[in-house]
């Protein structure tokens, strides 16, 4: 299916195969909602919790920037604080385009989410590495990850009020319960517990999170689970649960999502929903590797606004009702502009998985959500 626009109407050109032609005029389409008084997500949801988006510095300006501010009362730097972004050299820290985006922040009142202090990727090499290009041992890493941790978290004291610490340490594998990372190779699961310690010392006041994405599956939700316990059984100053909800049009239903929200409360820790999109592509294609040219797969089509539509509004039900657990949700990025999931894993194809259209609009899924 391919979109053209002219003379105010949009026309939809179906294949042969859909055995259909639409033309339909704005006029004919809903109206998008508009917000009351200029209120923003964070207005709707200020007896809740936060609302959140994961930004980057080109949305600081302009057309962006305006709604940002009329929207959140949170941001999240989407990259420039990870590791090898922040550090990327020993004795190099590059810290302008992180204090850009806590700058804006603070001219603006938001609350500022950190992101992240250890994970799997996006860590420079020379942090596993001596001088020689030989492995470091597990002494020389856990002083390395204590001395970023240090610098980074006091640089940024008082200023960022959540942090998450461990990013992404527990495996995907149905068998294998920590990620086999060079992190774990090096240092066993200690290195969990130690950056933690490491971000208590550098600030007591910030709360700690760990932070992982595969959350509705029951395995993985166990293993993420069983972290939790074990880190809270030996006194590591863990202090909230970061749930990425990173989802597809088609999941998670219903119940798996109470039960989800239901089995991370019962640790009694703040939980925040962190990185929050949903694809408008199926699980089974947006898990297929191979990429995907027909143009008919790559439109925001009125089937695929519904099903995301539905879903959001699901999603938002249910972060009410665990309203007392729940303390922030945060979008990973503003509008479907630009999201990280477009041409997301070599595959060629747009994605539209946020609230906010290409040109800013609100779609019918955040009138759901505001309204209820």
């Amino acid at each position: 299916m391919k979109i053209f626009s002219k003379s105010g109407f949009i026309i939809l050109f179906y294949s042969l195969s859909l055995h259909s032609i639409a033309i339909i005029s704005k006029a004919q389409h809903p109206p998008y909602p508009q917000s009351v008084n200029n209120s923003g997500l964070k207005d709707y949801y200020q007896n809740y919790f936060p609302v959140g988006v994961a930004v980057s510095l080109k949305n600081l300006k302009g057309d962006e920037s305006n709604l940002i501010i009329q929207q959140f009362n949170s941001i999240t730097p989407e990259n420039v604080m990870k590791m090898g972004a922040l550090h990327p050299k020993e004795n190099l820290y590059y810290w302008k385009d992180a204090d850009s985006i806590v700058a804006f922040a603070r001219r603006n009142g938001l609350k500022v989410r950190g992101h992240n202090l250890c994970w799997h990727q996006q860590t420079p090499n020379w942090m596993f590495k001596d001088s020689a290009g030989k492995q470091v041992t597990k002494e020389v890493l856990l002083k390395r990850l204590k001395e970023h941790i240090s610098a980074v978290v006091t640089r940024y004291k008082g200023k960022i009020y959540a942090w998450d610490v461990v990013n992404e340490a527990v495996s995907d594998k149905g068998d294998e319960y920590l990620r086999n990372s060079l992190w774990y190779q090096i240092c066993g699961e200690d290195y969990i517990a130690k950056a933690f310690e490491y971000a208590h010392e550098a600030d007591q006041s910030a709360i700690l999170f760990y932070n992982d994405y595969g959350e509705i599956n029951p395995s993985k939700r166990k293993k993420i689970i069983r972290l939790i316990n074990q880190l809270k059984a030996a006194n590591v100053s863990v202090q909230g649960i970061g749930l990425q909800c990173h989802w597809k049009i088609d999941s998670p239903v219903k119940e798996q999502l109470d039960s989800t929200l239901k089995e991370f409360s019962a640790l009694l820790l703040p939980i925040q929903i962190t990185e929050l999109d949903m694809s408008v592509y199926p699980k089974q294609k947006a898990n297929n590797t191979d990429s995907i040219n027909a143009s008919t797969d790559t439109l925001y089509t009125f089937v695929r606004e519904k099903q995301q539509t539905e879903l959001y509004k699901l999603s938002f039900e249910l972060f009410r009702k665990y309203k007392n657990n729940i303390t922030g949700v945060t979008f990973w990025n503003l509008s479907d502009r630009h999201s990280w999931l477009d041409d997301f894993k070599g595959r060629k194809r747009k994605d539209y998985p946020l609230l906010f259209d290409r040109n800013l609009q609100p779609k019918k899924a955040y009138e759901t959500i505001i309204h209820w």
